[in-house]
């Protein structure tokens, strides 16, 4: 019996820490502390894309972080988007300041998720990003942030495995690869939208995202008459995912304050005025060290 309870434990809690492999702990305390010790920083990946927005890192990818985030990853460790979530809300945080909420209010936060591969969301049975994103709208809540989850992205057409490609060959690989979903275009103006993904290296995936968001179609401010709400395939989440199984818990739809102007001018280059684009930034958990090093001429 203590062997088949030690077998039954083992399915939902990790035999190992995510990061150094410590047994009997989802992520030790010094795993903890590499991920989301430190301030979240600015950073700029080098060749710089144009278009990308603003991002905002919770800890260099390498050693434990990198680890923790392979098991979430590639390994399936799901207990560990807890963490994971935690480290992206920090980075959403650190980047809100830069962003111009709509109309006069402080703005929904809308957490958008850059797209997986579908094949890839099929061989790891989950999609490793926007679980993490669900689990950071739920630590942000929980802080006072108005945060729902936004799964506005997909992507319209195959794009290569970009682990062996250089940064300009990554920027060719995804460009116009990435749209936004139908319905979704109004939404995205209803909110302060931060961009999220676990990793970011050259940048090119953001610039895409940001690019993308910035072409959608502009159906102009949502219906805001007596119990207008917001609902469909469109709507947006709050709730936890089942992705395993494919089931979506959604909460009631929620209402959005629209814009009384038309839509705002893009920005030209990566900053725009005052750090200020589009009404947009982006978070990742991790970013290569190197993009760490902002101080540039």
């Amino acid at each position: 019996m203590r062997d088949w309870w030690r077998d039954l434990t083992d399915l939902v809690l990790p035999a190992e820490c995510g990061g150094c492999g410590r047994p009997r702990t989802v992520l030790c305390a010094r795993c903890r502390a590499a991920l989301g010790g430190a301030a979240p920083c600015r950073v700029r990946p080098v060749p710089e894309p144009a278009g990308l927005p603003s991002v905002h890192a919770a800890a260099r990818y390498a050693d434990e972080v990198r680890a923790t985030l392979l098991a979430h990853k590639e390994r399936g460790a799901l207990a560990l988007s807890g963490p994971l979530g935690e480290a992206l809300a920090g980075a959403v945080r650190a980047g809100l300041g830069a962003v111009r909420a709509p109309g006069a209010g402080g703005g929904s936060v809308l957490l958008v998720p850059v797209p997986s591969a579908r094949r890839a969301v099929r061989a790891r049975g989950h999609d490793p990003v926007r679980r993490i994103a669900y689990a950071a709208a739920g630590e942000l809540r929980r802080a006072g942030v108005p945060a729902q989850v936004l799964p506005a992205l997909r992507q319209r057409r195959d794009v290569a495995d970009q682990s062996g490609l250089d940064a300009r060959r990554r920027l060719a690989n995804l460009a116009g690869a990435l749209t936004v979903v139908p319905g979704c275009g109004r939404l995205l103006s209803a909110g302060r939208v931060v961009l999220v993904d676990d990793l970011m290296t050259t940048g090119a995936s953001l610039a895409e995202a940001a690019r993308a968001v910035r072409a959608r179609p502009w159906a102009g401010p949502p219906d805001r008459g007596a119990g207008s709400s917001i609902s469909g395939s469109a709507s947006v989440y709050g709730g936890e995912t089942r992705e395993r199984r494919g089931e979506q818990r959604n909460g009631p739809a929620q209402q959005w304050a629209g814009r009384r102007s038309g839509r705002p001018p893009v920005t030209a280059g990566a900053d725009g005025v005052g750090g200020i684009i589009d009404g947009m930034c982006a978070a990742v958990v991790a970013a290569s060290p190197d993009a760490f090093e902002i101080k540039r001429n």
